[in-house]
């Protein structure tokens, strides 16, 4: 009876040893385990931006500190920034971009940028002279500021060159900056321009002059 108990003793001890020696073998034979590494995202901080929008009288434009979400693609600070132009002011400015505007697509080509938007941002602007003004050189100069060398933006609209805003400015060529547009006008004769909402604005004759340099010469056909 002992030496049947010492067998099995055996034999159990023999069977343990030879299944670790056996997962030892195997382990060794498989190839290690891949790490996957962990990668943890930091958020990027925020960047503050100047932005323009028109001044409460809607006669210049007029400068607002935001801050927008952080970034590393210049595309992607762009569209932020477009985003905050389009969301409107936080200190009751003008609003220059209609909000139901979309941002379709931003290419950069050495100093230019082209900025696609959706046909809102015509179908829906209130458009006159001077309102497209501010609307053209709030987006050149925000650009311009934020981006000092993006010196021109070409404003597309549904991925077409479109030769005016809504009638008055033309778009058909890349805009520069023009920060004279954010000085108020200065004392002198008074000119009064109705925009398509029926609202008058007032520009004085230095103002009128710089309007003539880009505003569309249309002729309305004598009944219409």
């Amino acid at each position: 009876m002992r030496k049947i108990l010492l067998s099995l003793c055996g034999l159990l001890l023999f069977g343990v040893v030879a299944g670790y020696v056996g997962g030892w073998i195997m382990r060794q034979s498989q190839p290690p385990a891949e790490r996957i590494p962990i990668v943890v995202e930091e958020d990027l901080p925020e960047r503050k931006v100047q932005l323009y929008f028109g001044d409460k009288q809607g006669r210049f434009l007029q400068s607002e500190e935001r801050m927008i979400a952080g970034c590393e693609d210049d595309r992607d600070c762009i569209r932020s920034l477009l985003e905050a132009l389009r969301s409107g002011s936080q200190q009751a400015l003008l609003s220059v971009l209609p909000e139901e505007t979309g941002i379709l697509e931003i290419e950069l080509e050495n100093d230019l940028v082209r900025v696609n938007f959706s046909r809102h941002l015509s179908d829906f602007h209130p458009g006159g002279s001077f309102s497209e003004l501010l609307t053209v050189y709030s987006l050149a100069n925000s650009l311009g500021e934020n981006f000092p060398y993006l010196r021109q933006v070409q404003i597309l609209i549904d991925g077409q060159v479109q030769r005016t805003l809504k009638g008055h400015v033309r778009i058909d060529q890349p805009v520069y900056a023009d920060f004279s547009y954010t000085r108020p006008p200065t004392a002198g004769p008074v000119l009064e321009e109705q925009g398509a909402d029926g609202l008058t604005t007032d520009m004085d004759s230095e103002a009128e002059l710089k309007i003539e340099e880009v505003i569309e010469d249309a002729q309305i056909p004598a009944g219409d």
